[in-house]
């Protein structure tokens, strides 16, 4: 796309005006969401639109060095991907490797990666841009977008493309926190279910049996293991044996059954 004088200012602000909309849009999203595979599909639905010239585009995610498609709006795009990643080089490779923006068409392409121009080229596509992303120690990789015409994408398509990643990351690393607290919580709340229905459990023991608080809880674990169900699980089967008025010296493994 080549533009000069104001029609080129006023396209770059134009493309800046759909980057922040489709940033705007990705936040709303994440807030309503929040899953990592959800929203980087949206990331991609969003660049094929705010990207001039981007036709497919997919995101590569690198897990213990191992590179794989998290993301694409085409299976061209995951068929690229994956030629790369049984060749062990290419466009969105080396973006995520070198952690820097790789734009190139399919002249420069041909002479650095040939079978993965012939197969571009054979998905009719001959233009690459790449991009590295990182949302955290986990989730590093590139974001890849391919033309479907030899433009081999001009500058500002570039730095569009990081600006937006940038953006992006920022908001995934956000939602990575809060999810990551979320998680957190929601264990500790089962954590702490767990503890009070032991200790409910050994309380009852406790004052059926005259024992000792360590004898109630080993008696619990050997009736877990016993009928192999979790700690807790048999805990809670004896506060409701109790509570419904079941004689807590009902032979063991069946249910409500207190441990002897």
């Amino acid at each position: 796309m080549a533009l000069s004088g104001d029609g080129e200012a006023g396209g770059i602000l134009r493309q800046l005006d759909e980057v922040t909309g489709a940033l705007a849009a990705l936040t709303a999203a994440l807030d309503d969401d929040g899953e990592l595979d959800t929203s980087l599909q949206l990331v991609c639905r969003q660049l094929i639109h705010v990207i001039p010239g981007a036709d497919l585009a997919s995101i590569t995610l690198l897990r213990n060095g191992v590179p794989s498609t998290a993301a694409c709006t085409d299976h061209r795009a995951f068929d690229l991907d994956a030629v790369q990643y049984r060749a062990g080089s290419g466009p969105c490779l080396e973006a995520a490797e070198t952690r820097r923006v790789v734009r190139v068409d399919v002249a420069t392409a041909r002479g650095r990666w040939p079978e993965f121009t012939r197969r571009a080229l054979d998905a009719g596509v001959a233009s690459y841009l790449s991009a590295p992303l990182a949302v955290d120690a986990a989730h590093t990789g590139s974001l890849n977008l391919y033309g479907l015409h030899a433009h081999g994408y001009q500058e500002v398509e570039g730095t569009l493309l990081e600006l937006f990643v940038a953006a992006v990351e920022g908001a995934l690393r956000s939602t990575a926190r809060y999810l990551a607290a979320r998680r957190e919580a929601g264990q500790l709340s089962t954590a702490l279910v767990s503890r009070a229905a032991i200790d409910q459990a050994k309380g009852i023991l406790m004052g059926a049996r005259g024992i000792s608080a360590d004898e109630a809880f080993r008696l619990l674990v050997v009736q877990s293991q016993r009928e192999n169900v979790k700690l807790r699980d048999c805990a809670e089967r004896l506060v409701t044996a109790v509570l419904q008025g079941t004689s807590i010296t009902r032979r063991p493994g069946r249910p409500g059954a207190c441990p002897r």
